[in-house]
């Protein structure tokens, strides 16, 4: 007999799905246009199948990624690959999708340009979901990029970012745009994740764990073993 009890985190993931398209009915209530600004990685790939389930006016929404690595769209790595192929399937595909990276070489090169593209949304977004990595960081945001500082206080709309912990450069909003949103959501799952969360919100020095910068915004966390 097969078992079909949804497992913690897909049920975590049906709750954050159902809490975003909620909050997307409220904000599609009193204006044309909704921003949601997504992150990529493995960890909403579930959240991502469900809410492309909910029944929305999807025409009216708009969706963004946090960060993006600078590489083709179509790349196995690419966040842009894993929100089209997760995301905008069936009724969710008539959202308007707005990619982090140009044809540039360099996200230094590009970044201009994308940040053209990301003010033209419909700001404040509606909501931000972020995740967290095991070093603390959140979007491109990572403890051992030089251009933290420059990320973590820049009015522009996104900066370029070279890590020597990955092996990518990349592109991702600034704090500053990040915390341009009506409702802020961290979606993390594991032990580990939650133990650096607690540590997190044991201190308060951004640059040792970037997820800081949002722990007062405030932050709503959905989070499952």
């Amino acid at each position: 007999m097969t078992n079909t009890t949804p497992s913690p985190r897909e049920q975590l993931s049906r709750q954050l799905a159902e809490a975003v398209a909620e909050a997307l009915r409220v904000d599609l209530a009193r204006q044309d246009n909704a921003l949601l600004v997504v992150s990529g990685g493995s960890t909403p790939v579930p959240f991502f199948e469900a809410l492309a389930t909910c029944e929305l006016p999807w025409e009216r929404v708009q969706v963004t990624l946090a960060d993006e690595r600078w590489v083709p769209e179509d790349a196995v790595d690419s966040n842009a690959r894993l929100v089209r192929a997760h995301l905008l399937q069936g009724p969710a595909a008539l959202a308007t999708f707005v990619p982090l990276t140009t044809d540039n070489p360099t996200p230094e090169q590009g970044a201009e340009a994308v940040a053209e593209r990301i003010n033209g949304l419909a700001w404040p977004a509606s909501v931000v979901i972020l995740g967290m990595g095991g070093d603390g960081h959140t979007a491109s945001l990572f403890p051992d990029s030089r251009e933290l500082e420059l990320a973590l206080t820049t009015g522009a709309a996104t900066v370029a970012v070279r890590t020597p912990s990955q092996p990518q450069p990349r592109i991702t909003l600034s704090a500053d745009r990040l915390h341009q949103a009506h409702r802020h959501l961290l979606h993390i799952t594991g032990g580990d994740k939650r133990a650096v969360l607690a540590r997190a919100l044991s201190g308060d020095d951004v640059r040792e764990l970037p997820i800081r910068a949002f722990l007062a915004c405030p932050l709503a966390t959905y989070w499952a073993p």
